[in-house]
């Protein structure tokens, strides 16, 4: 890894709003080539909302974001649709298309996105089921597929063409212990491999810690701290430990700010 090179994802002042609520309150993050960058942190953190602005799904109230070497808050639709093609995401629930074969699926961005002929895109896409250890299954429908096969069909579509970003949302949700575990293994696997850069939004402690090259920990859309696992584990702030020992937050109930929120016509 270069230290003259740019980073994959430059984020500086993130600052989104629900309406009248703020989500994100200046958050900053940067992640370099080839790194396993794993946001975790409580229910309501903003760990998810950040993820969406990565994506280009949300527009933020201010700040930049910049992928390899983009801003998309600045560049056209045509442009971050370019750009769309270097980036591979595997959502939570697996999002396959269920009127679609599992091979289907995993050659649809081909067929969008590419000019091949489909004898390539059919051993392309074949390609990748076989790295996700699903050779063989191309014509099951996503219905036959068990949850941990449903993530890999997943992962195979997300990784099919190549992309240099790879986003994963809680990649590891409801799967059993082992099979998470084989996930997180195939995760490793494929940044060795294919030198991908990947962003793993989670907040399973075991995966993060498994996986992680630097952890991002998100409390009240704040960032509360960056570090190596290492790092994370030995923080002093107390709410890092709380979130790694499962301690509950005690909240603290401001009567002003309650009575407003009760009171207030259009409260968002």
């Amino acid at each position: 890894m270069s230290d003259q090179a740019p980073p994959v994802i430059e984020v500086e002042g993130l600052v989104t709003h629900y309406g009248r609520r703020k989500i994100l309150d200046g958050v900053d993050l940067k992640m370099s080539a080839g790194e396993i960058r794993v946001i975790m942190g409580g229910s309501g953190s903003g760990k998810s909302t950040l993820l969406w602005h990565l994506l280009g799904l949300y527009k933020p109230t201010a700040g930049t974001i910049r992928l390899l070497d983009q801003d998309i808050t600045q560049i056209s639709a045509q442009e971050f649709q370019a750009l769309r093609k270097e980036l591979g995401v595997s959502f939570q629930g697996g999002a396959l298309f269920t009127s679609m074969s599992v091979g289907e699926n995993v050659a649809l961005p081909l067929r969008e996105h590419t000019e091949l002929d489909e004898n390539t895109i059919r051993i392309m896409s074949r390609l990748k089921l076989e790295v996700v250890n699903l050779g063989g299954f191309q014509d099951l429908m996503p219905s036959q597929l068990s949850g941990g096969m449903i993530k890999r069909a997943a992962l195979a579509r997300a990784i099919v063409m190549d992309p240099k970003l790879l986003f994963f949302d809680e990649p590891s949700a409801g799967l059993d212990p082992v099979v998470a575990a084989e996930l997180d293994d195939l995760i490793l696997q494929l940044r060795d491999a294919m030198r991908m850069s990947m962003v793993v939004v989670t907040h399973e402690l075991d995966s993060a810690f498994k996986i992680a090259d630097k952890i991002t920990v998100l409390d009240q859309g704040k960032v509360l701290l960056t570090g190596t696992v290492e790092e994370v584990k030995s923080s002093k702030l107390e709410r890092v430990q709380d979130l790694l020992n499962r301690r509950p937050r005690d909240v603290k109930v401001d009567a002003e700010e309650y009575l407003r929120r009760l009171t207030e016509e259009e409260y968002v």
